[in-house]
């Protein structure tokens, strides 16, 4: 077995999983990565943001015909839904792959960069191809699985909630059966080429949008003692915020508050009416979400009616917390180390305080979100640009292995 091109796998390793059963079958990664490399550059050139992704749609349905999947599209967004039915009965398996860019102008000088002022900043085009080398892969071995696949090329990841419109669509009933196991795979640029890492548990914060306003009474810039000045008071909420954070929170249950808005005036010798400030906020519990949804707004009010203000605060969820399984990441950490070598699969020692709507399908199938490094080899690790960069490559030679990784975790089950 050559561990390091990750094109070989096996049934029956030994890994000692209770579904891990059935005879010898191989999943070369190798043969299908050449088409992957071309495919992703395709969509790299041309990245789509939102919800309606409808050339990146056009060439997905492209790379999956004559496969014999069973294919329908979104209704609200450009969604891409694919059924692989195996040779006999049994359940299903659900594999993820998003296919949204992000609204940043990419710098990278890449001969594929993208120039209509959008970018594939966050490698969801590495997502996107190595779904479809799995359907392709999966595809080829048909009559031998046991129960269905379900493919899922999601539109709307960053910030949007795309996962939770293709639930509401029907999603998890499109093979008949609600799946027994959910899969997705997210490149990460400053992680090695090719390593894996996952955690039981949590692994991805919660969402949420903390928005503020203040009304007090505006007026001349020279005589603030006629007014109510709204200003120094959103300034006042700002530090309250992080001593909330330090003061307030349990160091065993973290929360993240950074202010990212600051809205006030125009004219430079007027004192507004209003102001506002906007912030991303990142928990680790749902139980810590429930307290900043009651506590943070009712900080804000009372800070503002203490200078005589009135403070409209609300935090809206957005994604929910990012929770793997513990049984089906055990095995997810077995079945990647039994496929490229105990050395490329790693534990991840916390949770990364970013998050995903990948966390909507994980609460309410049982399924693992697993991080894989595409740094390329000529950019080190202390100088590797992060996710969302203008700057950000990654390494598509990685799509063989993200490939095979998903055909062997949806498989594995159907054996």
């Amino acid at each position: 077995m050559d561990r390091g091109s990750g094109f070989v796998v096996g049934w029956g390793l030994g890994v000692g999983l209770g579904w891990w059963k059935g005879g010898l079958v191989e999943f070369q990664g190798a043969e299908v990565l050449p088409g992957l490399v071309e495919l992703r550059r395709v969509l790299h050139r041309e990245p789509e943001v939102g919800l309606m992704l409808p050339r990146t749609q056009s060439v997905v349905l492209d790379a999956l015909a004559g496969l014999p999947l069973e294919v329908t599209t979104g209704q609200e967004l450009t969604s891409v839904v694919a059924v692989l039915r195996g040779g006999q009965p049994g359940p299903t398996v659900l594999l993820r792959g998003d296919m949204d860019a992000l609204p940043v102008v990419e710098e990278t000088g890449l001969e594929y960069a993208a120039e209509n002022g959008n970018m594939h900043a966050c490698g969801h085009d590495l997502h996107t191809a190595g779904l479809v080398g799995a359907a392709q892969l999966l595809s080829a071995r048909r009559e031998e699985l046991r129960g269905n696949v379900l493919f899922m090329f999601q539109p709307g990841e960053e910030g949007l909630g795309g996962a939770g419109y293709m639930l509401r669509e029907g999603l998890l009933g499109a093979t008949g059966d609600k799946p027994i196991a959910a899969y997705a795979l997210h490149v990460w640029a400053q992680a090695a080429r090719g390593v894996f890492e996952m955690r039981p548990g949590t692994i991805m914060a919660s969402s949420n949008q903390l928005h503020i306003t203040v009304r007090g009474k505006g007026g001349h810039g020279s005589m603030p003692d006629r007014t109510v000045d709204p200003v120094p008071v959103v300034a006042e909420i700002v530090l309250a915020l992080q001593a909330y954070a330090t003061r307030r929170v349990s160091v065993f249950d973290p929360v993240v508050i950074t202010v990212t808005q600051l809205e006030a005036g125009v004219a430079i010798n007027v004192i507004p009416n209003t102001a506002r400030l906007g912030a991303t906020v990142r928990t680790l519990s749902d139980a810590m979400l429930e307290q900043l949804t009651r506590e943070l707004p009712a900080l804000a009010e009372r800070i503002a009616a203490a200078h005589g203000c009135t403070a409209d605060a609300r935090l809206d969820p957005q994604y929910p917390v990012t929770v793997n399984d513990a049984p089906r990441t055990a095995e997810t950490f077995d079945v990647l180390t039994g496929l490229f070598g105990a050395d490329r699969v790693r534990s991840l020692d916390n949770p990364l305080m970013g998050a995903e709507d990948f966390s909507m399908v994980l609460k309410e199938v049982p399924g693992t979100f697993v991080m894989v490094g595409a740094r390329p080899d000529d950019v080190s690790a202390t100088e590797a640009p992060s996710n969302h960069s203008s700057i950000v490559r990654f390494d598509d030679a990685v799509l063989g292995d993200q490939a095979v990784a998903l055909a062997q975790l949806a498989a594995g089950h159907l054996a």
